[in-house]
């Protein structure tokens, strides 16, 4: 490959600069631009896919990541910095910051730039206008208010922000580009990068490696194998309680168990030279016979992927048949409740792997400070974690490990694992130099855990009138070469998929089993998607049977409060507890909208059923029930300080990434200390800036941070109240039955009565400078995670199928859901709209292949299909009417619960409109055209 020194040098200009740069052969605009400090630009795909680096050049809008490099000499570039400022931002990035038109941000600078060149007779053509640009958290409903001109947020007076659609902090400088993600900082040393060396077999020993040419090549510093690695055995998966997690896992394992594995890894000046130096190193392999399909895997005499491995060490159910967890319980007689059954069903479902497809894809930065310690700067959920784990594998002191992200882009339970960090602080302790480890989109569908896919077989029984009787759910899931979440998925996706229902005999048979495939992890929902999918098919197929109305089945099976939430053992204690119930409002919201023609124009535009004889209409629900927490325990340790400017300063540990806890914590301190959210200043997500905190999945950002956050400034208030009854005379000088201390922006007031007899109180105000001249003033808040509560998703759909070509189109989108206190209106609707779409993909698009060898076939977006602005209805969002009383002032969590109900909910409009049940995920068009010939 030539060197970068027989390329040229171009001059042009980039957002009103001139930039002389030097350029390669074959070399892109993105990175020219990236290598010159242009981090407007991203990366998603590096295949001209997502759209995330678009530009304009010259005026016309191209992805960046494939337009030539050495056409650059004399043109204008202009990247969302260059479109606008913070202080003055073009009118489309306004209309994006007014329409909240955005979540985790990442695609943004790309999709403004876009939009940027539209025209108002554009408006009726976005779904083929917006295909090059891919959103993987909005539902795009809001992108599209952004380009018409549509506003959604407000700006909320003093004191009253919670309840309101108040703006991002981050909104500015997201829209105009200046918002930092994972990398996008200037290296204040030279920086080395990483690359990987994959395992080309799915099961093999290392026999031997020699590495001797490969540490002779230029710019190489290390080449790292197992012989680098430490001993200690971890998870990739992170939970509060490490032991959640089977220790199967070392950072470079002489044993490969999946292609694409880990075999050495090469750091060196530039990417370019590390990923020469990778052909370099040479491997002697011993291969070894490998397995695929869990229920091969978990028979006696199958290949073992853990074997050498014990239960006690490891926490592996059962090494010698592959089974990383297995639960097999039961109340009741479930085989005499089926004999007995009036009516029983049951049937199979099988659901596939589903890429997160989180737009940044994993990177680490990691380098050693000026006191020697370990710092990297992570796209993670969960920073705390990490830290505790690096410092647990290495064999570091916990206080020497720093641990930070900035905005993370996108993470839907992706980015609760432990993939970069600890490979960039194998190679920062070897070198001693600033390390970068930055996936490629090939290696997010190769390497990177994916949905776990799962065989789901359900039986029920029930009454002529229409109650359950017996349920059984038996559960395998393909775990994948390592049990990172293993244990955790399959408890859960068993869990609140059957204690939403009533029934006196239940049984559940699951199991969690290794394969030679690449690893299953954390994804929206935790595995209630899967088998929600099972059981709410199942039900809808009962309701069939006895010819109720599905709703209606529903209303006579559902727990109430009162109610114990059971799964095979109607003893067992738990946390959960009703904080509030609005199940019984989200079947009402839904079964109304569905029956009633919309109000909204581009709803009832959409609902029109196509012309022609091969056109087939159906209607379908499903309802999903999820803990507000996760189990075992979820810890936020936050503070909140007054500033002498009358500001507040807050210190909470959870990262944003799209979900919005940075808004909510934002609103949370302002409603509760009088002022705007504009005056509260929030650091986030550094383990040197808070105490801790488990790290924000599960929905845990809000209902466990948020509420620490609120006992902080609550604690805070009353601290500032005393402080300002002792400046202005003390307590006995409040009028009887008179109003008390107000905590307003800037200070506290005080009304008193008067000191002339008859006169009017006085009301006395103590700024911030007052306040703070007798010494800081600042307080802690905490939140241990329990007890967790529940919250509800109804969702239902009409829909119109093509016989003749599969094809499907959604004429009504509906979902209700318990949220308890609605915070953030326009922000919890975007949560719902993209947990909406993101599961309209799983249902109709997306899978990640393998080969009949665990070879992944998926390797570009291109050929994964996430949706686009064009795939995705406008999905009404009906919210029930409860205040939870576990929850921040109310609330309830609602990131992942939107993704469970959708794709069990189009599958059984899909049945109403075929005539035939669908059992498999994805229903893409082809399976469906088969299905609809029988």
């Amino acid at each position: 490959m030539p060197s970068r020194a027989s390329g040229r040098t171009v001059s042009f200009e980039v957002d009103g600069r001139q930039l002389d740069a030097p350029v390669a052969p074959g070399q892109v605009l993105r990175t020219v631009l990236r290598e010159a400090g242009v981090h407007s630009v991203k990366k998603g795909c590096d295949a001209g896919d997502c759209g995330a680096c678009s530009v304009l050049v010259d005026g016309e809008p191209v992805h960046s990541c494939i337009w030539p490099a050495h056409r650059l000499d004399g043109r204008a570039v202009t990247t969302a910095a260059g479109l606008g400022t913070v202080e003055h931002p073009h009118p489309v990035q306004q209309a994006f910051v007014d329409a909240a038109g955005f979540q985790c941000g990442f695609c943004t600078a790309g999709m403004v730039v876009t939009a940027s060149t539209l025209t108002e007779a554009d408006h009726d053509d976005l779904p083929r206008l917006l295909k090059g640009n891919l959103c993987r958290c909005t539902g795009y409903r809001a992108i599209g208010d952004a380009i018409c001109g549509v506003a959604n947020t407000t700006t909320p007076a003093a004191g009253t922000a919670v309840g309101q659609s108040t703006t991002a902090p981050a909104a500015l400088r997201v829209v105009t580009g200046g918002e930092e993600y994972t990398l996008d900082f200037r290296s204040p040393t030279k920086l080395l990068h990483l690359a990987v060396l994959g395992s080309p077999h799915p099961h093999a020993r290392v026999v031997s490696i020699d590495v001797s040419a490969a540490e002779a090549m230029p710019g190489v510093h290390a080449v790292l194998t197992h012989h680098d690695s430490p001993a200690t055995l971890f998870s990739t998966g992170r939970h509060e309680d490490r032991e959640d997690d089977p220790d199967d896992s070392l950072v470079i394992d002489p044993v490969l168990r999946f292609r694409g594995q880990r075999v050495a890894a090469v750091v060196a000046e530039s990417v370019r030279e590390a990923r020469l130096a990778l052909d370099a190193v040479v491997v002697e392999y011993e291969l070894l016979p490998a397995v695929f399909d869990p229920e091969q895997a978990r028979r006696p005499g199958a290949p073992l992927l853990h074997g050498e491995k014990t239960s006690e060490v490891s926490r592996i159910a059962f090494p010698e048949r592959n089974t990383v967890a297995a639960m097999h319980g039961e109340t009741g007689d479930v085989e005499a409740a089926l004999a007995a059954a009036d009516v029983t069903v049951e049937g199979t479902w099988r659901t596939q792997r589903v890429s997160h497809a989180a737009l940044e894809t994993h990177a680490t930065r990691g380098w050693l400070d000026d006191d020697g310690r370990l710092v990297l700067r992570t796209s993670s959920q969960v920073p705390f974690l990490v830290r505790d784990e690096v410092a647990h594998v290495f064999g570091l002191p916990q206080e020497s490990v720093r641990v930070f992200t900035k905005r993370v882009g996108g993470g839907f339970g992706g980015k609760q694992e432990l993939l970069t960090e600890d490979l960039v602080t194998l190679a920062v302790l070897r070198t001693g130099r600033a390390v970068q480890y930055e996936m490629s989109r090939d290696d997010e569908f190769t390497v990177v855990p994916t949905r776990h896919p799962m065989r789901v077989r359900v039986r029920l029984g029930a009454t002529r009138d229409g109650l359950l009787t017996a349920m059984h759910v038996d559960q395998l899931m393909d775990t994948g070469a390592y049990g990172n979440h293993g244990i955790g998925v399959m408890y859960h996706s068993v869990h609140e998929s059957t204690s939403v229902y009533r029934c006196e005999n239940k049984r559940v048979d699951a199991e969690s089993v290794y394969t030679n495939n690449l690893p299953s992890g954390a994804f929206r929902g935790y595995g209630l998607g899967q088998v929600v999918f099972g059981v709410e098919s199942a039900m809808d197929e009962l309701a069939r049977e006895l010819g109720l109305d599905p709703f209606e089945l529903r209303r006579r099976n559902v727990v109430v409060p009162g109610d114990p939430m059971v799964v095979t053992d109607p003893d067992e204690e738990t946390d959960l507890l009703y904080g509030s119930y609005g199940l019984d409002q989200c079947l009402d919201l839904v079964e109304r909208a569905l029956a009633t023609p919309s109000d909204d124009p581009a709803v009832a535009a959409a609902d029109v059923v196509p012309e022609g004889p091969s056109w087939s209409v159906g209607t379908g629900m499903a309802l999903a029930m999820i803990a507000t927490m996760p189990p075992r325990g979820h810890f936020a340790d936050t503070s909140v300080a007054l500033r002498s400017d009358g500001g507040y300063d807050v210190a909470v540990g959870t990262a944003e990434f799209g979900n919005g806890t940075t808004t909510v914590h934002g609103q949370l301190v302002a409603t509760v200390l009088g002022t705007t959210p504009d005056r509260v200043t929030i650091r986030q997500s550094d383990t040197d800036v808070a105490r801790y905190d488990t790290g924000a999945f599960g929905s845990a950002g809000v209902v466990v941070a948020g509420k620490a956050l609120l006992a902080a400034a609550q604690k805070l208030r009353a601290a500032m109240v005393e402080r300002a009854l002792d400046l202005t005379g003390g307590a006995a000088s409040v009028v009887d039955g008179g109003p008390l201390p107000e905590v307003v922006t800037g200070g506290v007031v005080v009304t008193r009565a008067s000191r002339t007899p008859g006169g009017d109180p006085e009301h006395v105000v103590v700024d911030a400078g007052q306040l703070l001249a007798a010494g800081p003033l600042s307080a802690d808040g905490s939140h241990d995670g329990t007890p967790r509560s529940v919250a509800f998703n109804v969702h239902a759909f009409r829909v119109a199928v093509d016989r003749s070509t599969g094809e499907v189109r959604m004429l009504r989108s509906i979902q209700a859901a318990d949220a308890g206190t609605v915070l953030n209106p326009e922000q919890l609707r975007g949560q719902v709209e993209g947990g909406t779409a993101q599961a309209i993909g799983t249902a109709l698009y997306e899978e990640v292949l393998l080969d009949e060898e665990g070879r992944v076939t998926t390797t570009a977006l291109r050929n994964y299909r996430v949706p686009k602005f064009s795939d995705v209805p406008r999905t009404e969002v009906l919210f029930a009417a409860t205040h939870d009383d576990l929850g921040p002032l109310g609330a309830k969590s609602m990131s992942e619960a939107p993704y469970n109900p959708v794709a069990p909910a189009l599958a059984n409009a899909i049945r109403d409109a075929l005539g035939m049940r669908p059992h498999e995920l994805p229903m893409s068009r082809d399976r469906l055209w088969r299905l609809a010939r029988g």
